[in-house]
């Protein structure tokens, strides 16, 4: 994560993050939550590690006492430098030392905890071996929508990632497709999306033709040709918070055919959009943009759910799925994207990021959703 996300934020802000995860963790019964780098260990301090390591760097939190990072002592001038540092103690460890007895004396020998996602096993292994009596679950598990509702300036960043997006989109638009390889376009959009502000670029995929009819086929040697159907998604971060847009191309003048497909995939993403309210469940979402699909006798080409969470990562919870029947709240921020997929013909996606507001729903993305010819 860029230093100017890390500056966005106060300790202040770190502060309440870290207190509002405390007490959530204790409201779902757990005795605390254990952070390991990665996206969570960021939102929650604002502290990326120098380097991949596998020495245990690991945020303790638990309601009623304050946090603690435990990290490797030739990291802690580092740690010290995060703008959340005020807002927690360090707990540094030395090589040779045991930094698992070290962290064991910072938790309920019996508790339960929520510990990331990505923790490695080496760690979580060693420390119930420290704790015989301690247990554990995922955090995405037990807090999936710890991240999931967004606050002002959140929104901002994620708005701003948005309109790098959508700014990348407008251009990509004008360059040559036909006769270029679809690896060369992505390289394009990589190039537009970095000169754009971002600063990570997760995906671009580019997707021609037949290779439409597959949701991530990965950009190739395949060459682009006049006739195509072209999907493209893309995105990344930008000061630290996520872009993710789709929009189908056609290479010159499309048929009946394809303007129909495109139209309907269309329609089923005004559909979704238009079902985002707050206290809708996040299934309506996707059961809408479905029916229409459905109703057009695509159903069985629309094959993955029609959207995901995004804020410091791409792709996390709320999911639009159906069987996901956690309300939608204002803050929320998910992707709305309807696809019908013909295997060995083509594929039309239409994606945009949606935030829950008040009253309904703000697309994030605003640049046309009509098909666009390019050349």
């Amino acid at each position: 994560m860029s230093g100017s996300t890390a500056a966005s934020f106060t300790a202040d802000d770190y502060r309440a993050r870290m207190e509002r995860a405390a007490r959530t963790a204790a409201e779902a019964g757990l005795a605390g939550l254990l952070v390991a780098p990665g996206p969570d260990l960021v939102w929650l301090t604002g502290y990326t590690p120098p380097a991949v390591t596998e020495r245990l760097t690991l945020l303790v939190l638990a309601a009623g006492q304050d946090p603690v990072l435990v990290v490797p002592a030739l990291e802690a001038p580092d740690a010290q430098k995060a703008a959340g540092a005020p807002a927690l103690a360090l707990r540094d460890w030395t090589d040779g030392k045991d930094p698992y007895a070290a962290t064991a004396a910072l938790l309920h020998a019996s508790g339960r905890f929520g510990i990331s996602d990505n923790a490695w096993a080496l760690h979580l292994l060693a420390l119930q071996q420290a704790l015989p009596g301690s247990s554990y679950t995922s955090l995405t598990e037990a807090l999936p929508m710890l991240r999931a509702v967004k606050d002002t300036a959140e929104l901002e960043l994620m708005t701003a990632a948005g309109a790098a997006a959508d700014a990348t989109f407008e251009e990509i638009r004008d360059v040559p497709f036909a006769g270029r390889r679809e690896s060369q376009v992505a390289a394009d959009l990589d190039r537009l999306l970095r000169r754009h502000g971002h600063e990570q670029v997760d995906f671009t995929i580019v997707a021609s033709g037949p290779n439409g009819a597959n949701p991530h086929h990965e950009a190739g040697d395949r060459v682009i040709e006049r006739g195509d159907m072209v999907v493209l998604d893309f995105g990344g971060l930008k000061d630290g918070y996520g872009s993710d847009t789709s929009r189908t191309v056609h290479v010159g003048e499309p048929t009946d055919e394809e303007r129909r497909v495109h139209d309907i995939v269309r329609e089923a993403q005004e559909a979704g959009f238009r079902a985002v309210r707050p206290g809708a469940a996040c299934q309506d979402v996707d059961r809408a943009a479905r029916a229409v699909i459905a109703g057009a006798g695509y159903g069985e080409y629309f094959i993955h759910r029609t959207g995901h969470g995004i804020g410091v990562t791409t792709h996390e919870p709320p999911y639009m799925i159906e069987g996901e029947e956690r309300p939608l709240v204002p803050g929320m921020c998910f992707s709305v994207e309807p696809g019908i997929y013909l295997p060995g013909r083509f594929g039309v996606r239409i994606e945009d990021i949606v935030t829950v507001t008040e009253d309904g729903g703000r697309r994030l993305n605003t640049t046309s959703r009509e098909l666009v010819i390019v050349e």
